[in-house]
This record gives C-alpha cells, sequence and structure tokens, in this order.
C-alpha cells in the first residue's frame, strides 16, 4: 500500500525530520574534525560509541522495545557493529586528519553506488541506466574536487592517503547496509538491533584503541566533552531512529536525497570554520558532483 506521503506532498512532521537529520549530519564531520586534534582517533571513536551505546538502550527501553536477541540475531548484530560503528568510523576519523571534513562528507554521498552495487550482488536488487549515468557524472565531480585539494594541500599532507581510508571506510559502512537490508534484520525491531550492534562496535573500538593508542586518554577540555556528547546522543541515537522512519514515509529513494543535502552542508560549514579555498575548480567538481547524485537518486526504484 502506498504511503500517504507518497500521494502528496510529504507531511510537516516529516519534512522536519528530514531537514533535521540533514542539519545534524551535515554539522557531524565538523566535529569531528576537533576531535580527532585532541586524542587519538581510536579512543575518541570508542568514547562516542560507548555513550551512544547507553542512549541507544535507554531509547529502546523508553520504547518497551524486546531487547533480547537471537543467537543467530546477535551474530548480524555483532557483524553490523564491527562494519558500521568500528571500522567504518576508525577510518573515518583518520581520513579526517589529511582531508577537510567536507571533502569526507562529498566522498561519503557516493554510498548510493557501492550499496546498489553490493545490493544487486547479494540481495538481487535492480540498477537502472540513469543510476549508472549518475554515479559516473558524481565521480567525476569529485574527482575535480580531489585534484583541488591535491593542489592546495599542506605540505607534509596526505590526499590520497586520506581518499583511501574514507573509501575504505565508505565499503565497510555500504557492506553494514546491505546487512540491514537483509530479509533477517527486517524481522528485528530497529532499535535493539542499533544498540547491539554500536555495543559490539564499541567493545572492538576499545580494542582496538588500547592495542594501538595505549591506555585511555580523554580531553578534560568543555569543548572536546561536548562533542563527544553531540556526536554521541545528537549524532547517533537521534538520528537513526529519524533516518529509519523517513525511509517508511517518504520510501528509500527520497530519503536517501539526505545523501546530496548533507555534503552541501558539510562543504558550507568547512568554508565558514576551515577556510576551506574555492576555487573554479572545486565549484565546478561540487556542481558536477551534486548534479550527478541527483541522477542516480532519480533513476533509483524503491520497493513497496
Amino acid at each position: 500500500m502506498t504511503a500517504p506521503e507518497e500521494t502528496g506532498a510529504p507531511r510537516a512532521g516529516t519534512i522536519g525530520a528530514f531537514v533535521l537529520v540533514a542539519l545534524i549530519w551535515g554539522s557531524t564531520w565538523l566535529v569531528i574534525k576537533d576531535q580527532i586534534s585532541a586524542v587519538p582517533p581510536g579512543w575518541t571513536v570508542t568514547w562516542r560509541f560507548a555513550l551512544a551505546t547507553v542512549g541507544m538502550f535507554a531509547l529502546a527501553l523508553v520504547r518497551g522495545d524486546p531487547l533480547r536477541l537471537s543467537g543467530q540475531a546477535q551474530a548480524l548484530a555483532a557483524a553490523v557493529g564491527l562494519c558500521q560503528f568500528f571500522a567504518n568510523f576508525q577510518l573515518v576519523y583518520r581520513a579526517e586528519i589529511h582531508l577537510t571534513s567536507g571533502l569526507v562528507a562529498v566522498l561519503f554521498a557516493l554510498l548510493l553506488v557501492p550499496n546498489a552495487l553490493l545490493s544487486r550482488l547479494f540481495l538481487g536488487s535492480a540498477i537502472g541506466a540513469r543510476f549508472l549515468i549518475g554515479s559516473a557524472v558524481a565521480i567525476a565531480g569529485i574527482a575535480l574536487l580531489l585534484v583541488n585539494e591535491a593542489r592546495l594541500a599542506p605540505a607534509g599532507g596526505s590526499v590520497p592517503l586520506g581518499v583511501s581510508l574514507a573509501l575504505t571506510a565508505l565499503l565497510s559502512a555500504s557492506i553494514a547496509n546491505v546487512l540491514q537490508a537483509t530479509e533477517a534484520a527486517r524481522r528485528l525491531p530497529v532499535v535493539p538491533l542499533i544498540a547491539w550492534a554500536m555495543l559490539w562496535g564499541t567493545l572492538a573500538n576499545a580494542a582496538f584503541a588500547w592495542a594501538t593508542d595505549g591506555a585511555p586518554r580523554l580531553d578534560p577540555r568543555p569543548q572536546y566533552l561536548a562533542g563527544i556528547a553531540y556526536l554521541g546522543l545528537i549524532g547517533s541515537v537521534v538520528t537513526f531512529p529519524l533516518y529509519f522512519g523517513l525511509i517508511r514515509a517518504m520510501g528509500a529513494g527520497r530519503a536517501a536525497y539526505n545523501g546530496v543535502a548533507v555534503p552541501v552542508i558539510a562543504m558550507t560549514l568547512s568554508t565558514l570554520f576551515e577556510r576551506y579555498r574555492w576555487t573554479a575548480l572545486a565549484a565546478g567538481g561540487a556542481v558536477l558532483a551534486m548534479t550527478g547524485l541527483l541522477i542516480a537518486l532519480s533513476g533509483r526504484k524503491d520497493r513497496a
């Protein structure tokens, strides 16, 4: 049955949720940049998801969701947690050491590309011609942005390393997305699944941080602690349930337009606070990338 929002204009609440998710996720990239300047990335990611795990379990309790999962469901939650909340974020935080936050956000706007390819490979989802054309245009635009970034990179910076880390994170996040799209995952309540996945991811983050960065470290600055709270609670606990609500209200394709809105917000904030230097090459690349993403998204077909 077609959702009410799909027969006409979206409801005000749906529009509000869409805007809020885009604003929050668009701003998280800049907050991450401050986080990695004070504490090793491994521990910063650990603190973020330790807090997010507590918040997500609390949300599940408030909602009255069952917290117990079967052994098979726990294995799925662990796989999602290791891909999404461990590998993905460990790589993203390290990528931002070498790239501006807005550019990493633009790279992550390409998440729909591996999502579509992996869904086609493992779930049998169709891929249309408009999607392929739009993806190619978007990749060309991002290539121009990366050329501009390499030209302006300070001495000692490593744009290729930053891009490699971001793209590997992208693949890891895409695997987690496809896992969550399987029939086994769809049968589980969303919030408890995310909560357990965050717990498994947090344990992996802590073990990895201790092995690579030594004993736990925490920056006592109010700015750092506020950043952890914002990323853990607002950037994780608030947005994930809202985003899944958008998928149910608008359809997966229309909800995915956040993938276009988020990097626009992130690049704007990067310009204001990181002094990102726009050139004709960068502006052309940004326009090309966003145009390609719009073409690609317009070619996606939602499942009923």
